[in-house]
């Protein structure tokens, strides 16, 4: 229809579906995909091929994929669930300063989190300590906050963000993406204090009232191996034994080793899983749903397409679009790695870790909330955008 292939129509009415009712945004997840399969083995072909052949070639291709975003957002609702026990959350809001700058300074610390680890532990860990911060009174704009700071702070880092680590794997010095700092600075000096502000309105932090919870060391001491499982993974995986990744994937398991190591010694509360899964599951089926869409490649590079990747991400998986990108090649990297990460921050679906962290917050959902009460996000892309752009021309 209008020279645009059925498979987008479908992805489009997934996309709206999802928008006006967040709360079968599973279902139609699911139907959609099914949807699309459907149309592709009776209406076209799979790239790989047609028919059912073309599916199986195609599904052994994603399968490390969305197998490694599934475990992983099992993985950290474990951790966010061990982190919580520890009464780490409790302590914390007592070492931050009070008015708005301290909802500032715990985005500035997940920022931080997130280029050394994964931008989902960066934002389950951070909305955990909101909720205790705030009492379970955390808007939703300061959750998009929290994201876009998770996916800022892991831009720079190709070992903060699984399209950063993509970009390392193909070839790409480190020393290249790192100036994607400059936009995620500047992007985070508009939607860091806009987002402060807006949460001190909505509810000002609260530290723990009473005698000081006791810190359970142990169960501390459980989240500390499961992120430093993490990190080793990513980083002996991605600088010393790429070809891995595309066999297994490796960061799920290596998380889900170190919970089932750590299991023993204080178990988590194993009931936060189905939940989780059901966001877990949402998020492969976007995911799987957006691999389907015939793009076989992007506008020539230039920073207009490289903008445009960066508009697209909240509503289409970034970490196809840079597959693309690195197949067709010619792109500035840095660019390239803040406009996904942080682009994909406007809504709630647009990333992993917004995923997860609407797991925290089921709340999260509604993209118009997240849209309207999270209007400096996309504001603070465009920013960063420019100024990157400026700076390095």
């Amino acid at each position: 229809m209008f020279g645009i292939p059925l498979e987008f129509y479908l992805f489009g009415l997934i996309l709206i579906g999802v928008a006006v009712a967040h709360k079968s945004a599973l279902w139609i997840s699911l139907t959609g995909l099914a949807a699309i399969i459907v149309a592709k083995l009776v209406l076209s072909d799979f790239s790989e091929g047609a028919g059912l052949e073309g599916l199986g070639l195609h599904m052994a291709h994603e399968w490390v994929l969305l197998a490694n975003l599934f475990l992983l957002l099992l993985g950290f609702a474990i951790l966010a669930n061990q982190f919580e026990l520890s009464n780490m959350p409790e302590a914390l809001p007592g070492y931050l300063p009070r008015g708005w700058t301290g909802g500032l300074v715990l985005l500035a610390m997940i920022f931080v989190l997130s280029i050394f680890l994964d931008n989902i532990a960066g934002a389950v860990v951070g909305g955990v300590v909101a909720r205790h911060a705030y009492r379970d009174k955390v808007s939703i704009g300061y959750m998009a906050a929290i994201v876009t700071a998770a996916n800022a702070g892991g831009a720079g880092s190709v070992i903060g963000d699984t399209t950063t680590t993509m970009i390392w794997i193909a070839g790409v010095s480190p020393l290249t993406v790192a100036p994607a700092f400059i936009g995620a600075g500047a992007a985070f000096a508009v939607f860091g204090i806009a987002g402060a502000l807006q949460q001190h309105r909505h509810a000002p932090i609260q530290p723990h009232e009473g005698a000081p919870l006791p810190i359970r060391w142990m169960r501390l001491g459980t989240v500390a191996v499961m992120l430093l499982a993490l990190l080793a993974t990513n980083v002996l995986v991605s600088g010393f034994a790429p070809q891995v990744e595309h066999l297994v994937p490796a960061l799920g398991l290596g998380l889900w080793a170190a919970i089932l190591v750590t299991a023993p010694l204080r178990a988590p509360d194993w009931s936060v899983l189905p939940s989780a899964a059901k966001g877990a599951v949402f998020l492969v089926a976007l995911v799987a749903a957006a691999s389907l869409m015939p793009v076989d490649s992007l506008p020539p590079p230039s920073w207009q397409s490289t903008f445009l990747i960066g508009a697209v991400a909240s509503v289409f998986d970034n970490i196809p679009l840079t597959a693309l990108a690195l197949k067709q090649g010619g792109y500035d990297w840095a660019l390239l790695a803040y406009s996904a990460g942080v682009g994909g921050s406007a809504i709630w679906f647009g990333s992993s870790a917004g995923v997860a962290l609407t797991s925290l917050f089921p709340e999260g959902r509604s993209v118009v909330r997240w849209v309207r009460e999270g209007w400096y996000v996309p504001v603070s892309f465009v920013f960063g955008f420019f100024v990157m752009l400026w700076i390095g021309g």
